[in-house]
């Protein structure tokens, strides 16, 4: 086979792939997607996830299914998604935590969410919380930090597992107060904020979501929030420096969904399209007030941008206040 010829099969074949990839994208989808979640279903992200999954069926003309894989900091969700074909048929919904902390905090991270998957697009952000129990002792932050360092280590807060945006927020609470806690990981949303309300746990990091049900039962309180400023609809909710708290103590983030790497771009469009044309619809906008969140959805280049300012700016952070998980 001379040279010429083989450049002819090679151009030949460079045309069908492209070809393959057009009309798999035009064609596309044919059969359900699904979605992938490490949030335990009932949750807040889980709760939006399933309306969104519901206006995608409707303008994809296929079903969108949600798979709830909670647990080990989210790493099953991933390692599922991560073992998927590249075809847009199985996405994996994730929080900014997992993009920008989990790099830092774990040496053997099983997957690498900014080069084992392509971004779609983030659909909401917000901020949290800090819950306390109805009949707590706590009345501002100052309370719960001036008793943190009276008792070192007995103040307990819970999270819904190890590396969680509850997890963290409270690690960062002890290295900007200078204080130590114990924490106790959940495996069920439910049961942690059920032990706030009973006095069991001290404290947890909570969403107007995932919590406020509680909130709205006379069950527990809103202490502070865990925000640079009051969260609309919660305006009577102090903010943690506002509450005798650290000044820039925070605990917040976004969530969003990726694809398993190499997924045809023309089909990631088309999966951002029909998300952010969900996230417009007038239903969704009246859910988001509720939950406190707020509408973040982007393109699959400006989320990817995104995600690269996640990992960049926590790892100073982490460094700084010397978190490492393993």
């Amino acid at each position: 086979m001379n040279r010429q010829t083989m450049l002819k099969r090679l151009v030949g074949f460079a045309a069908m792939a492209c070809f393959a990839t057009g009309v798999l994208a035009q064609t596309f989808p044919n059969k359900p997607i699904k979605i992938i979640t490490p949030f335990p279903a009932g949750q807040g992200p889980d709760v939006l996830l399933r309306m969104v999954a519901d206006k995608m069926t409707a303008s994809l003309g296929q079903g969108v299914v949600i798979e709830n894989k909670p647990g080990a900091s989210g790493f099953i969700a991933f390692d599922a998604a991560k073992r998927s074909a590249a075809d847009g048929y199985t996405l994996v919904h994730m929080d900014s935590f997992h993009v920008g902390t989990h790099p830092h905090l774990f040496n053997r991270l099983p997957y690498s969410a900014t080069k084992d998957f392509d971004p779609v697009t983030p659909l909401v952000r917000n901020y949290f919380f800090v819950v306390v129990g109805a009949n707590s002792k706590y009345k501002t932050m100052g309370d719960l930090i001036g008793d943190a360092k009276a008792r070192p280590a007995l103040v307990s807060y819970g999270s819904w597992g190890v590396a969680t945006p509850a997890h963290l927020g409270g690690l960062l609470l002890e290295s900007a107060a200078g204080i130590q806690m114990n924490h106790v990981p959940f495996k069920e949303v439910a049961q942690l904020y059920q032990s706030v309300a009973k006095g069991e746990l001290d404290w947890a990091i909570g969403s107007a979501a995932s919590a406020g049900p509680l909130l709205q039962a006379g069950k527990v309180r809103f202490l502070a929030a865990a925000a640079p400023k009051r969260i609309a609809g919660y305006e009577k909710v102090p903010t943690a420096a506002e509450s005798g708290g650290p000044a820039n103590w925070s605990v917040g983030g976004w969530n969003g969904l990726l694809a398993p790497k190499g997924t045809p771009k023309d089909i990631v469009q088309r999966l951002n399209e029909s998300i952010v044309k969900a996230m417009q619809t007038p239903e969704i906008k009246e859910k988001l007030g509720p939950f406190t969140y707020e509408n973040y959805t982007m393109s699959p280049a400006d989320m990817a941008k995104q995600m690269e300012v996640e990992v960049a700016t926590w790892g100073p952070t982490l460094q700084k206040a010397g978190i490492k998980l393993d």
